[in-house]
């Protein structure tokens, strides 16, 4: 049914969207008409390529309006808006100009208008992004301010009979535009994926756009060159909407790589074309003559191709400048950046380790490293490079504390503290890093270079140090991990025995319910059936034979105490009335009494308990009973209960041969005493030896 209601939404939406593509499409081809109209009658030669380019501007809007429609019709719509608008801006100007009546036609006024309002559309595309809906109040505001600053800007124009230049209007472009964007950054963070990927493209071609802006108006501040930046101008602002396009297309996966690069690019050219004007323009050495503007210009394309060397070689002049001052690869502190990046992941203890000792010995140019872990007072060598025999340090629980405190010793403090390995094949100079944490030692770092190397520097000790602190989080967390894991195995195993209690607790009930039923049934019920039929009998007879009804009355008698007593003995299986009227040691006093067993019963001070706890005790003591009578009918037994340190204990112990408690298995008995026990907090456990005896222990808490 959900399918259903999902595919009836679908419905819904398509059907309401068509509007909005049909004025879509309508829009884009009557704004794309327009300006093949205004280029195909372009009335100066000298002006094509501008109205080419600007015919070019609109097309790429129109076509960005038609892929965007498919999939967020409200922002397709919007724009095709900037197509229509740029379109008409562009036969309006035509149609002046076919006229001659000058820049400052009313022609020519109405399109600086229809450019204005164009304006307005693109920073309502901004806005709207990336569903194409104004959905907070204030970028509704924003969007109706601008189109009301367009509008009022275009009126003073007009009214006032002047043509807009082109130069304020675009700076009035990238102003409004700019202003939209900081809004865009919080849309980007919320929104899906997809969406993302659209503001990534249309960015991306900003930037791009943007790069090369500035390159334009550098050149042609600076050498002149090109004379006309309008053309250019116009043909990049089309990646734009060609942005928004590809935003919207399945092309754009790995767009959010390339704007990383792009916005690098476009800092850097920033920076440079900064520098450029600051030293030319800011100083006033403007060039004057042709040999001064080509000069400027091979200086310039020599920068440019500088940066572009510089982005792509930096690594490679970072290497060698580290390989030729550390003679490796890598910095020494880079191993710290390392180890704390692979920590994050998945890697065994062990593995992280020797990649640890296997980098330090490539950056520190040493002889040999060596890891050792342990938490009592032994330290057992767990890597090593090069490999080495596995070996262990003794440490008093003195040196621990001693060791743990140490900073990053050398020769002198190992010869005193750790004189085996001062003493080893490791005699040159020489670094113990302890690993602790929270005080605690928890391991120690060794590393040695050959006899007569350069000796540690102190850029080399505090990277032992901080190599060192990591390395015992590392451990304390591991030692975290597998308490935790232990600590979920024991519970797991106490879910699944409690689960089996559990389900051995109904069994073991429905047995019981089933046994009293086949003993009511054939006992008590028999026997009461009999006396019925008896009954009746005498009833016949007492009239005719008083002597043989009187008879029959006294069997009658006596099948009705038969019948008492073993109602009794039920309901003394059940539970029995006299723990529940006189307490555990009578009951248990009377389980003795009827044992055939040769019994000894001991009780110290016992009172009153808790029914379940009482009745535990005294099940599982006839329980141990029974065992006794049935593996040593001959032994003698001694029943043991008393109360200790707030529990009550219990123990059932015999002289019997006893057994070999681990090869046995758990028997029925074991199993319900361990049951009913631990149902109530409490535990059992077996002891017995061949030849010794068996004895059974439990204990309760009081609480």
């Amino acid at each position: 049914m959900s399918t259903v209601r999902s595919s009836g939404s679908t419905t819904h939406n398509s059907t309401s969207s068509s509007p909005d593509r049909l004025a879509c499409f309508v829009a884009a081809v009557i704004g794309v008409l327009a300006a093949v109209i205004a280029l195909v009658d372009a009335p100066h030669a000298g002006r094509i390529a501008t109205w080419g380019v600007s015919a070019v501007a609109i097309a790429s809007w129109a076509v960005a309006a038609v892929v965007l429609v498919a999939r967020t019709p409200r922002l397709g719509f919007t724009c095709s808006l900037v197509s229509l608008g740029g379109g008409l801006a562009m036969l309006v100007m035509r149609v002046g100009d076919r006229q001659g009546l000058g820049v400052d036609n009313a022609a020519r006024r109405l399109a600086d208008v229809a450019a204005l309002l164009t304006m307005a559309a693109v920073v309502h595309v901004v806005l709207s992004l990336p569903d194409g809906v104004l959905k907070t109040r204030g970028r509704q505001l924003s969007a109706v301010a601008w189109y009301g600053v367009a509008l009022a800007v275009g009126a003073y124009y007009f009214a006032g009979a002047k043509a807009l230049s082109p130069w304020p209007l675009a700076l009035a472009w990238c102003v409004a535009v700019g202003s939209a964007l900081p809004a865009l950054r919080g849309r980007y963070v919320d929104a899906s994926a997809r969406s993302r990927q659209l503001v990534q493209s249309l960015v991306a071609g900003s930037a791009l756009a943007l790069t090369f802006v500035v390159i334009l108006i550098t050149l042609h501040s600076l050498v002149d060159w090109p004379v006309d930046v309008g053309a250019p101008l116009l043909a990049l602002s089309c990646l734009v909407p060609l942005g928004l396009g590809v935003g919207a297309s399945n092309i754009s996966s790995h767009v959010d790589r390339l704007l990383v690069h792009l916005i690098t690019a476009l800092g850097t050219v920033t920076i440079v074309a900064g520098a450029y004007l600051l030293a030319v323009r800011g100083f006033d050495k403007a060039p004057t003559t042709h040999t001064d503007r080509n000069l400027l210009w091979w200086a310039m394309a020599a920068a440019a191709v500088a940066a572009v060397a510089q982005l792509g070689l930096r690594g490679r002049f970072s290497r060698i400048a580290t390989s030729f001052t550390y003679g490796a690869r890598e910095a020494p502190d880079e191993v710290v950046r390392s180890f704390g990046t692979r920590m994050t992941r998945a890697i065994p203890m062990d593995e992280l380790l020797l990649q640890l000792v296997e980098s330090l010995r490539k950056t520190l140019s040493l002889a040999s490293a060596e890891i050792f872990t342990g938490n009592g007072e032994v330290l057992d060598l767990v890597v090593s490079v090069p490999d080495r025999p596995t070996r262990a340090l003794h440490v008093t629980r003195d040196e621990r504390q001693v060791i743990s405190r140490a900073g990053v010793s050398g020769n002198a403090w190992a010869s005193v503290w750790l004189p085996s390995i001062a003493t080893s094949d490791a005699v040159g100079p020489l670094r113990v890093a302890p690993i602790s944490h929270a005080g605690e030692l928890l391991g120690i770092i060794v590393v040695s270079k050959v006899v007569g190397a350069v000796a540690f520097r102190e850029e080399d000790d505090r990277v032992l140090s901080d190599l060192a602190r990591q390395v015992g989080l590392a451990l304390h967390n591991a030692q975290l991990d597998t308490a935790l894991q232990t600590s979920m195995d024991e519970l797991r195993r106490q879910a699944d025995e409690l689960r089996a209690s559990r389900a051995r607790v109904v069994a073991s009930g429905d047995a019981e319910r089933r046994r009293v039923e086949r003993n009511l049934h054939d006992g008590a019920q028999q026997h009461l059936v009999a006396l019925a039929v008896n009954l009746r009998l005498t009833k016949d007879v007492v009239t005719e034979d008083p002597e043989a009804a009187v008879q029959m009355l006294d069997e009658l008698g006596a099948a009705v105490q038969e019948t008492i007593r073993e109602l009794r003995e039920l309901a003394h299986g059940i539970y029995p009335p006299l723990l529940v009227d006189s307490g555990l040691g009578e009951a248990l006093k009377a389980v003795v009494n009827r044992s055939p067993l040769d019994v000894e019963l001991i009780t110290e001070g016992i009172g009153r308990y808790g029914g379940d706890v009482e009745a535990a005790v005294y099940f599982c003591c006839l329980e141990a009973l029974q065992n006794a009578g049935k593996h040593a009918p001959s032994a003698h037994v001694v029943v043991r209960v008393w109360e200790e340190s707030g529990s009550l204990l219990f123990e059932v112990r015999d002289d019997g041969p006893g057994f070999d408690i681990r090869t046995a298995q758990r028997g029925h008995g074991f199993v319900n005493m361990m049951d009913r026990l631990g149902a109530i907090g409490g535990a059992v456990r077996w002891e017995s030896e061949i030849g010794h005896g068996t004895a059974v222990r439990g204990s309760l808490p009081l609480d």
